[in-house]
């Protein structure tokens, strides 16, 4: 599933059968190349994060989540990892070496584990697992 394709998607609760939010931004974990948690929108109350591991599924239609008590307010590392700095979309691609791979215009994750599969330029796509680094200016991946 790509990030373009999640945006927007609704966050549904399993317990009323109602959406209680919708996705608006991903926090990717460089270091394990996961998904740790999604940034919502259109929430009741302060919390506006749901950990991936509070997932009940993350699935072509929807999000499921047993409820809203499952939404946190982002703290620590989390909260970092979903400050506009640490975003993935947009940014350059540099190798170690510092050769420029062109920008991210999406990444693909796998929809079950929250693994990122891949970042995707404009020129070709780049496994997730080379992914090492996120800054504000540039995402940084290992060599092929």
């Amino acid at each position: 599933m790509r990030f373009s394709e999640a945006d927007g998607r609704k966050v549904v609760s399993t317990s009323t059968a109602t959406t209680i939010a919708k996705v608006a931004g991903f926090a990717v974990d460089p270091s394990t190349q996961q998904v740790v948690a999604l940034h919502l929108k259109k929430t009741d109350g302060d919390a506006d994060t749901v950990l991936w591991s509070a997932l009940t599924a993350f699935g072509v239609d929807a999000v499921t989540v047993a409820g809203p008590d499952v939404f946190v307010v982002a703290e620590g590392e989390t909260a970092v990892l979903l400050d506009k700095h640490h975003s993935v979309k947009g940014k350059r691609v540099l190798t170690e070496g510092g050769d420029d791979l062109g920008k991210v215009e999406d990444l693909e994750f796998d929809a079950g584990t929250g693994s990122v599969t891949l970042l995707i330029t404009k020129t070709e796509e780049i496994a997730g697992k080379r992914l090492t680094g996120v800054g504000s200016y540039a995402v940084v991946v290992r060599h092929a």
